[in-house]
């Protein structure tokens, strides 16, 4: 009895062993270790809805997506921090209609995507005519979906096109991380908003008087989940747990986004989608590339950066994630019928789109793998059909995680419903010019990047058909099939 309590306290005592670290490649995860992507289990699908094929055409026929282009991408507090995201918007959209030679008053609508709005001008859709010395009359309106707001508004443009409300939209999106507006206590916002109807002395002082000094404390902006309370990063890191996907893998991931962006910008592959732009105060130097791609990274330098969101366990790095960017995008919509008839040809046309959701508190960033199989469906097609993917790289991990449920079987019979998988990305097709993590995401303009630099890789390879998919926080998704004119 004695020896088998002994042995028993011994056993107790010991120190649980943690297992060895992964060590996959990126082509093993998303290859033949994609099934250990995580799922409910059994029985525990969502209800993602199967669809039939359908022909995106309006009464003017396809949406064309005729031109875009962007400022360059600059790290926050560098070249862009003088500039709002009303600057930023209205450099890129005013560049992109003077290099189509559109007619102001053929625009019927502007819509911009903004994460964090100018407090001053918050509508930055309308604030674009002004900018872009647009008629007064053409309405803007302005929308905010996280990380896919530019694909918002581009969706958005598109309907309006296919009902037959406009024929020619401007689209876009913007921001300034540079320039996000620093709050002020609740109790600080009162006294304040007291201090500005007092009238006299003596009503000022009595006012003065409740100020503490906690109160005046910034109050930082919320870079968190508003249901969860976790980051971005902090929710990608457990993803990368859940999903297995290993540090190795995901520093792949990022040194090809950096190599290849690096290789994009020196052949001049990206230059005729970037607009120099000269920044305020002085305007006299021009900012021609974007800023956070790094040429000379190697393997051996991000491994050996530390892990920022779980600096005890985790395998998410500054170098493996995107990094806090300035910039806008704008991207020119018409309808197929009002393109031919002003004599333009576009780069190409959107074939399909979907949104997904999932509940935050899961998978954060990996509702695109539910979006895409959707917009698959409606566009007829699958994924063997796709020549080239251009996926936003918030985070490798996030990369990873959704190019392994792309490949799973399990994901697709446990989470889709499917007897199929939609199929294995091949990293030669993938973010061919580089991603988000090397060539940077500002928040509003990303979407439009993607899009742009999409149908122009298409067009300089003589390939057709292309798919977009972007993550955002709220757990959704957006994918989006383009085909080249």
């Amino acid at each position: 009895m004695a020896a088998n309590s002994n042995s028993n306290s011994k056993s107790s005592d010991r120190v649980p062993v943690l297992p060895p670290p992964l060590d996959s490649s990126a082509a093993e995860e998303i290859g033949a270790l994609a099934d250990s992507v995580w799922t409910r289990g059994p029985g525990e699908a969502p209800n993602i809805a199967r669809v039939a094929s359908q022909t995106l055409k309006g009464v003017g026929g396809r949406v064309a997506i005729v031109d875009g282009c962007r400022t360059p991408f600059c790290r926050a507090g560098t070249d862009f921090r003088d500039m709002d995201v009303i600057d930023l918007a209205g450099v890129a959209s005013a560049e992109l209609l003077a290099r189509t030679g559109l007619p102001p008053e053929e625009v019927d609508y502007s819509i911009f995507g903004v994460v964090v709005p100018a407090l001053q001008a918050p509508n930055l859709g309308r604030e674009v005519v002004f900018r872009a010395s647009l008629p007064m009359t053409i309405p803007g309106t302005t929308v905010s979906l996280a990380c896919a707001s530019s694909n918002r508004a581009i969706t958005s443009g598109a309907e309006a096109i296919l009902t037959g409300q406009c024929d020619v939209v401007l689209t876009g999106g913007a921001e300034s991380l540079s320039n996000v507006p620093i709050l002020v206590s609740k109790p600080a916002s009162r006294w304040l908003m007291e201090l500005d109807k007092a009238k006299s002395v003596g009503q000022k002082l009595a006012v003065a008087s409740k100020i503490r000094p906690r109160d005046l404390v910034p109050v930082p902006p919320a870079i968190a989940e508003y249901t969860t309370g976790m980051t971005m990063g902090e929710a990608c890191e457990k993803m990368a747990k859940e999903n297995e996907i290993s540090r190795r893998a995901q520093d792949e991931i990022a040194l090809m986004s950096h190599q290849r962006a690096a290789a994009a910008t020196e052949e001049g592959r990206l230059s005729r989608q970037s607009v120099s732009t000269f920044p305020r105060p002085g305007f006299d130097t021009a900012v021609s590339v974007d800023n956070g791609i790094r040429p000379d990274s190697t393997a051996e330098a991000l491994g050996q950066l530390k892990p920022v969101f779980d600096r005890r366990y985790g395998t998410l790095t500054a170098g493996n994630s995107s990094p806090i960017t300035d910039g806008a995008s704008a991207v020119l919509l018409m309808s197929e019928d009002k393109a031919r008839a002003l004599g333009y040809s576009p780069l190409g046309y959107i074939r399909s789109f979907a949104y997904a959701s999932l509940d935050p508190g899961t998978q954060l960033l990996q509702a695109p793998a539910y979006a895409a199989p959707v917009a698959l469906d409606r566009a007829g097609l699958k994924l063997a059909d796709i020549d080239l993917v251009e996926m936003h790289e918030a985070f490798a991990a996030q990369v990873l995680s959704n190019m392994k449920a792309f490949a799973s079987r399990k994901f697709a019979a446990q989470e889709l419903g499917r007897s199929e998988p939609l199929g294995e990305i091949d990293l030669e097709r993938f973010n061919v010019n580089g991603g988000s993590i090397a060539l940077g995401h500002p928040f509003g303009a990303t979407g439009g990047r993607v899009t742009i630099q999409l149908l122009e890789e298409l067009r300089s390879r003589s390939m057709n058909l292309g798919l977009i998919t972007v993550c955002a926080a709220g757990g959704i998704g957006l994918a989006m099939v383009v085909e080249r004119a």
